[in-house]
């Protein structure tokens, strides 16, 4: 199957997009698929790992948000899919890119696969305070056009169907359990992060207002709690002040980063916006309790009084309070066992093979309507 992945974000940017993305390149790649990625240009120049071409279509940083690349008009979408003789066009967190692939596919007459990843509804919401209707009606434009939209949770997967996005199915995210394990903790990185002992209650992701990681300064408050935060962003400078006693490490990755997920006795996750929440799988699979917000991808992760607490979004007391009953060790121990073996099953390679079914059946379904 000669597929073309057509992405808002690819490595070396990291976030869930990126993130995907590549997984979805090397999975095809490895059962011996051909994909072609097609993705912004890096502001360095930067590539990637990934296992087969990347075209790096011209962008611009997102004003305000330097991290983020916008991809500029040009043709060389719809010349690379033709090239590519594609089969089918896989259309990763479409917004602006992803828009132009989704008319080139449907100019060429290839199908199309549409991955929702990103509110962009409630992004809009907290940069703008408004342009909620805007999003949603793009949003709804190009996965209509789509001959399959693949939601990555049941909240998103509702709220797609209630924006009246039709032809919506269940895809959700793999974690590499390899990779994070708990087995990675580190006696020698807790007394760096909290040389008294203290609980060490971890964020990893990035540093944005959309992620509201300023409602962890109530647990900064706390006797015995050392607050560790993994990340960069926008909102790194302002978080300093906000949660006083924190430790910033930056951005992290690879094997340091699950050194650090390890090494936590609580995961935090504020963000209410998350269609999925990779990084509360990726706790999970290295055995700490999480607590997250009871919004958004987390309802699917998150078993609550299971492997985690689920708090009411928006509000700093319940984070602080859910801190307080994870202070139990044994109860740490429990949840942290119950999360790991949770996640066991949802490898990459078991969710690949889920996004293949899904490719045969839309490729399948056009035969059947050409016939």
């Amino acid at each position: 199957m000669r597929v073309v992945i057509v992405t808002e974000s690819f490595p070396p940017d990291v976030n869930g997009v990126a993130h995907c993305a590549l997984q979805t390149a090397r999975h095809l790649a490895a059962r011996g698929h051909q994909p072609l990625v097609i993705a912004p240009a890096t502001a360095t120049g930067e590539g990637s790992d990934a296992p087969c071409p990347v075209i790096r279509v011209p962008s611009l940083p997102l004003p305000g948000y330097p991290e983020v690349r916008l991809a500029l008009p040009s043709r060389r979408v719809a010349t690379a899919i033709a090239a590519h003789r594609a089969d089918l066009v896989h259309l990763a967190s479409p917004f602006v890119l992803g828009v132009r692939g989704m008319a080139a596919a449907a100019r060429l007459g290839v199908p199309a696969v549409a991955v929702y990843q990103t509110d962009l509804a409630g992004y809009a919401r907290t940069y703008m305070g408004a342009g909620e209707g805007t999003a949603w009606r793009r949003l709804r434009a190009v996965h209509s056009a789509a001959d399959r939209t693949l939601a990555p949770s049941t909240a998103a997967l509702r709220d797609l169907t209630e924006h009246g996005v039709r032809r919506v199915r269940l895809w959700p995210r793999g974690v590499d359990t390899e990779r994070f394990r708990p087995e990675l903790r580190d006696a020698a990185l807790r007394r760096e992060l909290a040389p008294r002992g203290e609980l060490i209650v971890g964020y990893v992701g990035r540093l944005a207002p959309e992620k509201q990681v300023e409602l962890l300064a109530g647990v900064c408050a706390l006797d015995g709690v050392r607050v560790v935060v993994t990340g960069d962003g926008p909102s790194g400078p302002a978080l300093g002040s906000a949660l006083p006693g924190a430790v910033f490490l930056g951005r992290r990755t690879g094997p340091e980063l699950a050194r650090i997920y390890a090494s936590l006795d609580v995961f935090a996750h504020t963000g209410p916006y998350e269609t999925f929440c990779q990084t509360v799988q990726e706790a999970m699979a290295s055995g700490v309790p999480v607590i997250a917000p009871a919004a958004g991808g987390p309802l699917d992760l998150v078993a609550h009084g299971r492997t985690g607490l689920l708090v009411p979004p928006g509000d700093a007391g319940p984070f602080r309070d859910a801190v307080r009953e994870l202070g139990d060790p044994a109860l740490r121990a429990a949840y942290g066992r119950a999360g790991r073996s949770a996640v066991l099953g949802r490898t990459w390679a078991a969710v690949g093979d889920l996004l293949l079914e899904h490719y045969t059946e839309v490729l399948d379904a056009r035969t059947a309507v050409a016939a």
